[in-house]
């Protein structure tokens, strides 16, 4: 992060349903608190997705990217770092870091790119309010 952003961090621990037979956290498991901290930086910036949507508009996945460093288990006590990277006319990025909350042992990094879609499910620009909302960090 190049320049001060505001940063949000969700907490929990992992759940057992979220691992293999080994206790190990599944890769996929990782995608799923990409949408979690992205929700919850949503929410620490004192809005949510579901007024997003009452707004007339959705914000898609268009892309997943995860780094995959380090193995998260059973129970370990789970930091998801997330941050709006990108705001553009139509699309908008998130990165993440997923780390031990006590450790600081860096798991998993990643980013998310997204596409502004009316009701309709055509692109659209993101709506000027929100827009500002998204650029002003917080």
């Amino acid at each position: 992060m190049s320049q001060e952003k505001f940063v949000a961090a969700a907490r929990f621990n992992v759940r057992y349903a979220e691992t293999d037979a080994m206790g190990i956290v599944h890769h996929a498991s990782y995608i799923v608190w990409f949408e979690e901290g992205r929700s919850h930086y949503m929410r620490a910036r004192g809005s949510s997705y579901a007024d997003f949507e009452r707004s007339g508009f959705y914000i898609a996945v268009t892309d997943v990217s995860a780094r995959y460093l380090k193995a998260a288990v059973y129970d370990n006590p789970i930091l998801v770092r997330c941050w709006l990277s990108e705001v553009r006319s139509r699309t908008m990025a998130f990165e993440y870091e997923v780390l031990h909350e006590h450790t600081g042992d860096l798991f998993v990094t990643g980013i998310t790119r997204h596409i502004c879609l009316d009701k309709e499910g055509r692109i659209a620009r993101v709506p000027a309010q929100w827009a500002s909302w998204l650029k002003s960090e917080g």
